[in-house]
């Protein structure tokens, strides 16, 4: 199969009501497109990412009028569900909620509840009107790896496995949506994103996060999100010394004393703005990945608002803690 990349949407429609998976640009990262209420056509998308049936899907509405028809809105609840989708949709915010029998189980592996979103994005948006039905679209790479935000990178990642990528530039988030459940303890974070802690908080309680031993949600294992080349996490990159003849990529934050130590350096953002670095954290780590470097070091950012959002997707890539030689004294 020879994918292509193009602006077609007309023929992006088309090719979902045939049951094709096509890539599709969304604010936050670029989603691989099926008909969520086909289960064939969902089955593609985990062929084509490699990514493991357990692993539930987003399903993207067209609009809000479809929430109840993929979601039995419990009573409990169903207030500030519906106050925060006034607030936050469309736009880069996911609720898990209990799911409608017109949801495949493939959608959900197996679970009884469903993770719906409508997107932002003005091509995404256009699509999926024109289809007329809810998509299931999880980000159009290889399961695990990096997320993609430009079709250059869903084309990297998977040339010959599906049709059609459609260009809708750099993405604006560059990270994935925020997901919550709604519980009796108020809002249960599943997935840290653009939509903070502090903005949720407006509406209720925030709970604490879930357990990654169960997932229940997109983006919830413990590895995720990482290079072909191992990715330390380190408080300070002015303490850290690479092993004789290691070529290192830097993923760095604050201004370095010296790049000697280092095949390459990329800062998230030069004026130490979230949103600036949240947008570049996946193409720098994709930038790193293909120097064919041996390790890559990323600095830790604040940890609060979309800090938290960054350094969840750091500590998944990485899948380990920070390293206590690396600490300053």
């Amino acid at each position: 199969m020879k994918t292509e990349i193009s602006t077609d949407r007309t023929a992006a429609v088309e090719l979902l009501r045939q049951g094709a998976i096509v890539a599709l640009p969304t604010e936050t990262v670029y989603g691989l497109a099926a008909d969520a209420l086909n289960p064939i056509a969902v089955a593609k998308i985990f062929e084509a990412k490699e990514r493991p049936r357990f692993d539930p899907l987003i399903v993207h509405l067209p609009d809000r009028e479809w929430l109840e028809k993929v979601v039995d809105l419990p009573a409990q609840g169903r207030q500030l569900i519906l106050k925060l989708a006034d607030r936050f949709w469309p736009g880069p915010f996911t609720m898990v909620l209990p799911k409608r029998e017109i949801v495949p189980e493939i959608v959900t592996a197996g679970l009884d509840t469903v993770a719906v979103r409508v997107s932002a994005h003005p091509v995404f948006s256009e699509i999926i009107r024109g289809f007329g039905k809810p998509l299931a679209a999880p980000s159009a790479n290889r399961f695990g790896r990096v997320s993609p935000t430009t079709a250059q990178h869903v084309l990297d990642d998977l040339k010959d496995q599906i049709p059609l990528i459609i260009d809708g530039g750099p993405t604006t988030h560059g990270i994935e949506s925020t997901i919550v459940a709604i519980c009796a303890g108020g809002i249960h974070v599943l997935r840290r994103g653009p939509i903070t802690e502090d903005q949720l908080s407006e509406f209720d309680n925030i709970d604490n996060l879930a357990s990654a031993e169960k997932v229940s949600a997109p983006g919830q294992l413990p590895t995720h999100y990482a290079p072909k080349a191992p990715l330390r996490l380190i408080e300070d990159v002015n303490y850290f010394s690479p092993d004789k003849n290691q070529r290192v990529g830097l993923l760095g934050w604050n201004p370095v004393e010296s790049k000697k130590n280092f095949a390459a350096v990329r800062y998230l953002s030069e004026r130490q703005d979230l949103r600036e670095a949240a947008a570049n954290l996946f193409r720098y780590l994709r930038e790193l990945d293909v120097l064919d470097v041996d390790l890559i070091v990323a600095e830790q950012v604040p940890d609060r608002g979309l800090g938290a959002a960054i350094m969840d997707r750091l500590r998944r890539a990485a899948h380990r803690p920070v390293d206590a030689q690396d600490r300053p004294e």
